[in-house]
């Protein structure tokens, strides 16, 4: 198990991608520091942060103990951005929620590409069609809130047979549970889909989860009613 003495920083806001790297880090026990960056207020685009994170997008890490030339750890700092590579990051480095085996990690990678290519993207798209756009278009309404019933009935049936979705509990499990949590954004019944509900209710109870799902809560707020947040988030073009 390799150690953490310096603290990873952690560059979030509470939302379903930020969760995923607030969890995974309670879950490893190691130390970490918090830098909030507010994405209503636009804070994602301060060059500071660019520097880190080239997407203007949060959640990013800067590992003050990064890899070294030959494997080992305890080299010079390392910047990562995008939530799915930033769990692998950990898991690979910390040995834990990841498998070392090639068919394990197979295992958990397809899961969790399946969550950032499919149910995060629909998800958050199934939110702005319910709740942030000015106009309410039923078709928009209507696709993404079918494709999201779609993929939480790939994750029922998954979990019909197995207790999480890449057979022990991974960085699968943590990148999908911030997506399944607003359920009701999403015009979602969990009742509807038994075997993700046990899921969900299982990770829910993890004092781990809860831990990380509490990091920045006073922090979150109603976005529907605020429009100039909605400026900064939505309709974003190229920056020079």
């Amino acid at each position: 198990m390799t150690s953490q003495t310096l603290p990873i920083e952690l560059y979030y806001w509470p939302t379903p991608n930020g969760w995923k790297i607030s969890i995974m880090l309670e879950e490893l026990g190691v130390p970490y520091t918090v830098k909030y960056i507010n994405i209503g207020k636009g804070e994602q685009f301060e060059p500071s942060f660019l520097k880190i994170a080239p997407n203007n997008r949060m959640p990013a890490i800067i590992d003050p103990e990064g890899p070294t030339a030959d494997g080992k750890w305890g080299g010079a700092p390392i910047s990562i951005f995008e939530s799915g590579a930033i769990l692998q990051y950990l898991g690979r480095k910390f040995g834990k929620l990841y498998p070392s085996d090639e068919r394990g990690r197979a295992e958990v990678d397809q899961w969790l590409f399946w969550q950032v290519g499919g149910l995060g993207p629909m998800a958050g798209q199934a939110h702005h069609f319910r709740q942030y756009a000015p106009e309410k278009i039923a078709y928009g309404i209507d696709r993404y809130t079918n494709e999201v019933n779609r993929l939480y009935g790939v994750m029922n049936k998954r979990l019909a047979d197995r207790e999480f979705l890449a057979g022990g509990y991974s960085i699968a499990d943590i990148a999908s549970l911030g997506w399944v949590k607003p359920y009701k954004n999403q015009g979602q019944e969990l009742e509807d889909f038994p075997h993700l509900k046990r899921w969900f209710d299982t990770l829910l109870a993890r004092p781990a989860v809860i831990r990380g799902l509490a990091v920045g809560e006073d922090h979150r707020r109603n976005l529907a009613d605020d429009k100039e947040a909605q400026k900064v988030l939505f309709g974003q073009r190229a920056r020079a």
